[in-house]
């Protein structure tokens, strides 16, 4: 934040449009090259500057956090070499299973970034205040649209290249791969990366532009249960015979791999990746610079498009969000009109989920009221829910899957092992929604939370309604989760009790570590969820959730009565689940606590 000669105070995201907007009126011979330098310059000052105060403020926190990504990038190295050297090591079928692996990585990478840049392209163009500052100015809307591809370019891909670099290094490593390998794949994947944030912000504008049609909808919707039901059918699982295994050892590892052949459809960006990675560590130079060339010239060419013809697109779209009522038709309008012709009387239609939480008659009026505003919130932002719908449908490949596996399970230690891993995955799950969804809800209220702090209700009431609303919705979709999965991998009661009594610990620890570390470090000044998660509180309570959901595992795993380790000793077991408990209430009731002495005296 900075003052002005008037003695305003501004926020960063003011200040950066207000430069632009001077250097434009001030400069009529400025071209467009120089205004986005200019945008990229002065966004870079201003991140530069907020990393510098995170350090100056918590630098033990920030060490922190430095360490455990260092950690991470050793542990990633080390079981990726571990999985290369494990794969590697069938005599005759390794190097199949490896290139196999790694062309069907990087097709379900290419995938997930197209989804991660579709979500992100669209609130960063269309629900984002410094855009809707910007359109007005004498700026080109093209100018404002090439600045916001490329801060969406990388918020979506700075993770991917972060989890992909160990596994890179492990390849060149156990390939013997020349020293030139290393910075030719760091160039072929800034290549990459381009490609599926030029499709995804595609889709973003032509959804922001013709979301609120009828037959978009409709076809939108038949697209995603065809492909569906397509992926069901066709990644059904090859049953296999021990006969089989015995004599025809080829056929069947033919067939096994049948369902994988599409990651190496020569049109995918991700098999020229693939392919320059794989023939540039083999030593293949030329091959790995022809596939590099390839991916160069579609950079350029669909680079070139979007940067230089996305500009009038973008701005019919920005102007159709602006104007729509609703994504979702005129149902509004219709009922609006309906009431609107009876003058007197005219009463608001009540919605179905203001009735249904009038039945919660335990609950003050005041409470019921924040409830429907953060649920109606939730579903106004489309790409809030258009993220849970992702996270869910990966979740449900990952059941699908579960179900032919479990039928295979006849080793009790295996029965042991994967069913603590899917515990974990549960877990793991409940950490994202926690980190990316009720961690930037306090941030959310922004600059009005001086009025809810003003109001009766009270900031802390505030916070912890919202804990108990966000916990409740998580733990019914997580508890779900882990009675289907212990249905489906033939758990016994005792287990699947013991599994739901765990996640329903979780759920209470990772809801009042996110809830109340976004009080203890909230970004007033943002309105994209994103952008609050990405933080310095985001990362530091994704950090906690992964330690606690580690630890908590490997507790539960030992102190288990069927763990399988040797003969049963329940002081183990007291000992395990004394320091689960310990650290549960230690990571859930401290934030929580802290946060409640931090709103008694919060100054929005």
């Amino acid at each position: 934040m900075k003052n002005n000669p008037e003695g305003v105070v501004e926020a960063p995201e003011a200040a950066v449009a207000t430069a632009v907007s001077a250097a434009a009126r001030g400069s009529s011979e400025a071209g467009e090259t120089g205004l986005l330098a200019l945008l990229v310059r002065v966004n870079l000052i201003q991140a530069g500057r907020r990393i510098g105060e995170i350090g100056r403020r918590s630098p033990v926190l920030t060490l922190f956090i430095l360490l455990f990504l260092g950690g991470y990038a050793l542990l990633a190295y080390a079981l990726f070499d571990r999985g290369l050297r494990f794969a590697g090591s069938f005599p005759g079928l390794g190097p199949v299973l490896v290139e196999r692996m790694l062309f069907l990585l990087f097709a379900c990478l290419f995938a997930l970034l197209l989804l991660s840049n579709l979500i992100i392209s669209y609130t960063n163009l269309f629900r984002n205040r410094e855009v809707w500052f910007l359109l007005p100015q004498p700026l080109s809307p093209r100018v404002i649209f090439q600045w916001k591809f490329i801060e969406s370019t990388v918020l979506a891909s700075w993770a991917f290249l972060f989890l992909i670099a160990p596994l890179l290094t492990a390849y060149g490593l156990r390939q013997g791969a020349p020293w030139h390998f290393y910075p030719a794949t760091l160039v072929l994947m800034a290549l990459f990366i381009v490609l599926p944030a030029v499709l995804g912000t595609w889709l973003a504008v032509l959804t922001a532009r013709f979301l609120d049609r009828r037959a978009f909808q409709v076809t939108a919707l038949c697209l995603a249960g065809i492909g569906l039901v397509a992926a069901f059918f066709y990644f059904q699982p090859e049953v296999v015979t021990d006969e089989e295994l015995e004599t025809r050892v080829l056929a069947v590892l033919d067939r096994l791999l049948m369902r994988t052949r599409f990651a190496q459809y020569p049109l995918l960006p991700s098999y020229w990746l693939a392919s320059a990675v794989q023939q540039w560590a083999e030593g293949g130079v030329r091959g790995g610079l022809f596939f590099g060339g390839v991916l160069l010239s579609h950079v350029l060419l669909l680079g070139g498009i979007t940067l230089t013809a996305m500009g009038g697109p973008f701005y019919r779209a920005a102007s159709a969000v602006q104007s729509r009522t609703s994504a979702f038709g005129g149902a509004g309008w219709w009922n609006f009109w309906r009431l609107g012709r009876r003058p007197r009387g005219f009463t608001w239609p009540v919605s179905w989920l203001e009735r249904a939480l009038e039945w919660l008659t335990g609950l003050p009026a005041d409470v019921r009221a924040l409830i429907l505003k953060d649920l109606r919130l939730f579903w106004r932002d489309t790409s809030q829910w258009a993220q849970t719908l992702v996270l869910f449908g990966l979740l449900m490949v990952y059941f699908m899957n579960l179900r032919h596996f479990s039928q295979r399970l006849t080793n009790p230690f295996w029965v042991v092992v994967i069913s603590y891993l899917n515990l974990g995955a549960c877990s793991l799950n409940l950490a994202t929604v926690t980190t990316r969804f009720v961690y930037p809800q306090f941030s959310l209220e922004g600059k009005r939370l001086w009025i809810v702090g003003l109001a009766p209700l009270g900031l802390a009431r505030v916070m912890f309604t919202k804990f108990l609303l966000t916990t409740a919705i998580s733990l019914a979709v997580t508890g779900a989760l882990i009675l289907l999965s212990c249905h489906m991998l033939q758990l016994g009661t005792e287990r699947t009790l013991y599994h739901t009594v765990a996640v329903t610990v979780m759920a209470l620890t990772l809801n009042g570590l996110a809830t109340g570390t976004g009080v203890l470090y909230p970004n007033l000044k943002e309105d994209n969820p994103s952008r609050i998660v990405s933080g310095f509180g985001g990362t530091f309570c994704l950090v906690l959730s992964f330690l606690y959901i580690v630890a908590s595992v490997l507790l539960l795993a030992i102190g288990s009565p069927w763990s399988g380790y040797g003969a049963y000793r329940p002081a183990t077991t007291v000992v395990c689940w004394g320091l689960w408990l310990g650290a549960s209430v230690l990571l859930g009731w401290l934030p929580m606590r802290l946060a409640v002495r931090r709103v008694r005296d919060f100054e929005p």
